[in-house]
């Protein structure tokens, strides 16, 4: 069971080509890391496989446990077990944090079945605890004046209540203090699994101390260059990305 990229062509509505023959493959169980320099498309692969309308896909394939989802809508995608965890989360203004997050989990029902409230806010609140998030977050509004650590949190927390079997996470560790930083990782590392494929895209060596990836892919202008074990994100936090020229000239 994976979540298979293979030779991956897509562009903007202009026609720009971002993916340039994109391939990878994270079988659940295991956690991979992208890397890359800015604009080499790690954000854009993120976006197409969750179905961004801003995106079109030109050639190549995206299955999910050898399921097309290149035709499925944003809705569908989810259902069928993708999430992604935005760099930048939008808010959602007049919507509360537990309605929001307890309709996605109703809507995931089977017709006719009712969510268990008492149930819902037991794990809520205990996910909650897990990610120091003060209960009061439940009534107010997704994201809306938020800081940028407290959003990040409150993304893992619809992450861990939705309990997706693919992870997307979008540079999560962007604009986190170390203290916030150690918190969302403490979230995302409950949520280690044999059954569940995590897919983190980041630029910093750091997130990787905290997440520990079983694999490390590195991205430059629109596809996978190069692919590792962890050690891979420290040689790229050695030398930076002028170590791929040399190993390419090696």
């Amino acid at each position: 069971m994976s979540l298979k990229i293979n030779n991956l062509h897509a562009c903007l509505e202009d026609g720009t080509e971002i993916l340039k023959g994109t391939t990878l493959e994270v079988p659940t169980g295991e956690v991979h890391a992208i890397m890359g320099p800015n604009g080499s498309g790690k954000s854009t692969l993120s976006k197409v496989i969750a179905g961004h309308e801003d995106y079109q896909v030109t050639s190549g394939s995206v299955t999910l446990d050898d399921e097309d989802i290149l035709e499925m809508g944003i809705d569908e995608r989810s259902r069928a077990g993708i999430f992604l965890a935005f760099q930048y989360p939008a808010e959602v203004p007049g919507v509360s944090n537990a309605n929001f997050i307890r309709a996605a989990l109703q809507a995931r029902m089977p017709e006719g079945e009712e969510l268990d409230a008492v149930a819902y806010y037991k794990d809520l609140y205990a996910k909650m605890d897990l990610l120091e998030m003060d209960r009061k977050f439940t009534a107010r509004a997704v994201n809306e004046g938020f800081s940028g650590g407290e959003k990040k949190r409150n993304e893992i927390l619809q992450m861990m209540m939705l309990d997706p079997k693919y992870c997307i996470m979008d540079e999560t560790d962007s604009g986190l203090d170390i203290d916030a930083l150690k918190i969302v990782a403490r979230g995302v590392n409950a949520m280690r699994s044999p059954d569940r494929g995590m897919l983190l895209i980041t630029h910093y060596q750091r997130l990787l101390d905290y997440i520990k990836p079983d694999y490390v892919h590195v991205m430059s202008a629109g596809k996978i260059v190069k692919s590792g074990g962890p050690e891979l994100a420290l040689e790229l936090e050695k030398h930076g990305y002028d170590f791929l020229k040399e190993a390419a000239l090696a």
